[in-house]
């Protein structure tokens, strides 16, 4: 498998190449040069799979012969080794819950797989690779957690400051070690700036082995499309397939679930729910994009006033606007509607939403509303305790803490303050080489 720039000013590469990449060098996204199409045979007879077997296949075309099979298969099985239950909230709507991994988070899987894969990679190369990565709440501590101590990889994670939840916080500052937190007095647009600028500097490129771990990186973007396949393992009515609810901000998530459906992975249509970053809702109502300012909200992993992944939507639908639009819609919900909801399914379905789960719950709800006949699962992407403030405030109930995070409380944070600067990331990048 190859993959060319969307920019289309830089050679086609190798799985190995753009991982360790991030970018291409014409500063596009990475993009197949071909999306494979699954045999009918093991979309029929997936429940027979394994979660290893169902993701060794989903991901062993796009990496082609740049890892062993059995080298892959240790990655995948570690990759995807916790659950995924899709769990029913009511008669027409379930939850996929992916925040049964080791950060309480989907991105988990990504970067996992990716931090495996880049382990590999590097093996008896001189020097180090450096990380880079920006996060609005969960792609931090599951960078830190899936890298952290790989040996011939250094992290660097920039975070908003006071724009994250306490225990995604605590996550992404509390490692040490080859773990490096940002803390950057601005917004997750400023660091995801800064480190798209880092990425252009002719100086960092020539001094420091730079690779990204933003869903921008296809080992990254690629794993997430094993669990909308898990959840079709899981789905009774096979004849009738799901409406996918997806709460979106970078649209790394969603574009993973539009490529699976692309591969054979039978979905009805997909809905993108946002919060008041509206950019994608707006550009399906008008057909004009137009990047804007993000604000913050309770869903904060969705505070993306520019997402870096809809232009692979784009490039999956061809830029052919009523084939995405058929395909593909989107909405836009309130933080006083986040609030009601968390509070209106506890109270009658007795399930805890977080508001990233909210939002979509409230997306799916209405467009069922609409079209009756069909049924659906929203991702619920993060557990509720990375919220406290908000859940409990709506749901009247303390949430409990689950015993995999419970040590974090007792740990210092250790952050390095910085100004939404590229200078002032490009100085800390070379004085720390």
């Amino acid at each position: 498998m190859q993959f060319h720039s969307l920019n289309k000013q830089a050679p086609a590469v190798d799985f190995r190449t753009a991982t360790i990449n991030g970018q291409a060098p014409d500063k596009g996204l990475y993009f197949p040069e071909h999306i494979p199409f699954l045999p009918n045979d093991f979309i029929n007879e997936i429940n027979f799979y394994s979660k290893e077997e169902v993701a060794l296949q989903v991901i062993a075309p796009y990496v082609g012969n740049s890892i062993p099979r059995s080298e892959l298969q240790r990655i995948v099985a570690e990759t995807v080794a916790f659950d995924f239950p899709l769990v029913p909230i009511t008669e027409n709507i379930q939850s996929l819950e992916l925040y049964h991994g080791p950060t309480l988070a989907f991105k988990d899987v990504g970067a996992r797989f990716m931090s495996r894969c880049l382990g590999y990679f590097v093996q008896g190369q001189n020097g180090k690779v450096t990380v880079l990565v920006a996060t609005s709440g969960d792609t931090g501590g599951a960078v830190a957690n899936g890298f952290y101590g790989v040996e011939g990889v250094d992290v660097v994670i920039l975070y908003p400051s006071g724009k994250v939840s306490p225990v995604q916080e605590l996550q992404l500052t509390t490692l040490g070690k080859n773990v490096t937190a940002l803390e950057v007095a601005g917004r997750f647009d400023d660091c995801q700036r800064m480190v798209k600028q880092a990425f252009a500097d002719d100086t960092l490129q020539k001094e420091l082995f730079l690779t990204s771990a933003n869903s921008i990186n296809v080992a990254r973007w690629l794993p997430q499309q094993v669990y909308y396949f898990f959840a079709w393992q899981q789905w009774a009515d096979k004849e009738n397939p799901p409406v996918i609810c997806v709460p979106s901000g970078n649209f790394g998530n969603i574009c993973a679930g539009v490529l699976a459906a692309q591969s054979g992975l039978p979905v009805q249509h997909f809905i993108a729910a946002c919060n008041a970053n509206d950019i994608v809702p707006q550009y399906l109502q008008s057909g004009n994009y137009a990047a804007k300012e993000a604000v913050a909200t309770l869903s904060n992993a969705m505070d993306v006033g520019d997402p870096s992944n809809f232009v692979r939507i784009l490039e999956i639908f061809q830029n052919e606007f009523a084939a995405l639009k058929n395909k593909l819609s989107a909405t836009s919900v309130s933080d006083e509607e986040t609030k009601a909801t968390i509070a209106r399914v506890f109270g009658e379905q007795n399930y805890v939403l977080d508001p990233h789960g909210a939002v979509a719950y409230l997306s799916l709800e209405r467009y069922l509303q609409q079209h009756p006949a069909q049924k659906g699962y929203i991702l619920e992407t993060a557990h509720p305790v990375k919220f406290p403030e908000a859940v409990e405030q709506a749901t009247g109930q303390k949430i409990e803490v689950p015993q995999s995070i419970q040590g974090l409380f007792g740990k210092e944070k250790q952050s390095i303050k910085m100004e939404p600067s590229f200078e002032a990331l490009k100085s800390f990048l070379l004085d720390k080489k």
